[in-house]
């Protein structure tokens, strides 16, 4: 007699991109913000945001059921509102808003998964540089718009991660840090705020550079941060005794990522410390589903990056000098793997 499975697990993953699309759809128009701290009706919502009627309910109440809003009563009179996660996660104006890499899943990546099959193929890069011959950096960069979605993306994926680090990791006994790739200053805010006896310095592209400082102004940090220039992968590295890599490492292909190691080590003094933030894959690479798919957005991203295991991160660190290691787990799946000189 066939053993009879349940199907639901697989049509739960099979259908994932209903719920997906649902709610990066929300995040676009807009839906968590216009509710803010209050509720409306079904109506009332659907005409601020101009939808057909038809749609109104359908749409809202996916959500209600998804748990992403709460609605209290039924019919044209049930009044629709955030729930305490989406209000303080997806309102545009609250301070922990994460709703940027959101956008950018929808504005870029949900159309580049739909190539996975021809990447897995081909093992070539689906984004920009398939359709345009540029880089995803190259037509960032030259729209000032979209390198601004492109900084708070990754700001709002990143933020309780580097949160984490700064409450974590014993800072004490040193005195600067240099953020490596730093975009708008976000890991290097979350350690000055957290231990004032350090200097930061965040060090990515001079076109980043206006952004980073406009975001420590805002965090009242002027002074305490500095946003420096450079290219990281053809310059020397600003010297410091704490040199971070926050997402950074997965964008490069493994001759590039080797390099950027090599530079950490000759930054740094005797003892100082080289700390990865990543999604790391677990070792035997059987659990950590995010990581894994991750390391699939980096093969649609650019072909040849990839995520990592802590093992790979470490054998390469041996290879470049560093002698002793230690991993600090922050905000699940995300952890700080460190090396020492």
């Amino acid at each position: 007699m066939t053993q009879a499975f349940d199907p639901s697990r697989i049509m739960q993953i099979g259908t994932g991109y209903w719920a997906s699309k649902t709610l990066l759809t929300a995040v676009e128009l807009g839906v968590f913000t216009q509710l803010g701290q209050g509720s409306l009706t079904g109506p009332e919502l659907g005409k601020r945001m101009e939808l057909h009627p038809r749609t109104i309910y359908d749409f809202f109440d996916s959500l209600v059921a998804l748990g992403l809003l709460e609605r209290e009563g039924d019919g044209p009179t049930g009044r629709y509102r955030n729930t305490p996660e989406t209000k303080a996660l997806l309102d545009r104006n609250s301070p922990d808003y994460m709703g940027g890499i959101l956008e950018m899943f929808n504005s870029r990546l949900y159309r580049f998964w739909g190539d996975l099959s021809e990447a897995l193929r081909t093992g070539e890069a689906q984004s920009e540089i398939k359709h345009t011959g540029k880089s995803m950096y190259t037509e960032l960069f030259s729209d000032p718009e979209r390198l601004e979605q492109f900084t708070r993306a990754m700001s709002g994926i990143s933020r309780r991660n580097f949160v984490a680090f700064a409450e974590k990791f014993d800072l004490s006994r040193y005195r600067t840090l240099c953020d490596v790739g730093g975009s708008s200053a976000e890991l290097s805010i979350s350690v000055a705020q957290r231990h004032p006896h350090l200097a930061c310095v965040s060090f990515d592209l001079p076109v980043l550079k206006p952004i980073a400082q406009r975001a420590i102004d805002r965090a009242g940090l002027t002074g305490r941060i500095t946003p420096v220039g450079g290219d990281f992968l053809h310059e020397p590295l600003p010297k410091a005794d704490v040199i971070t890599m926050g997402m950074i490492l997965h964008n490069w292909s493994l001759e590039k990522r080797k390099h950027l190691i090599r530079l950490a080590y000759e930054a740094l003094p005797e003892d100082g410390a080289f700390v990865a933030i990543e999604h790391f894959i677990d070792d035997a690479r059987r659990q950590n589903a995010f990581g894994l798919l991750m390391s699939l957005t980096m093969l649609i991203e650019f072909g040849d990056a990839s995520d990592f295991t802590g093992a790979d991160f470490r054998g390469w660190c041996s290879e470049a000098g560093f002698r002793r290691f230690e991993t600090i787990a922050l905000t699940d799946p995300g952890a700080a793997v460190v090396a020492y000189k």
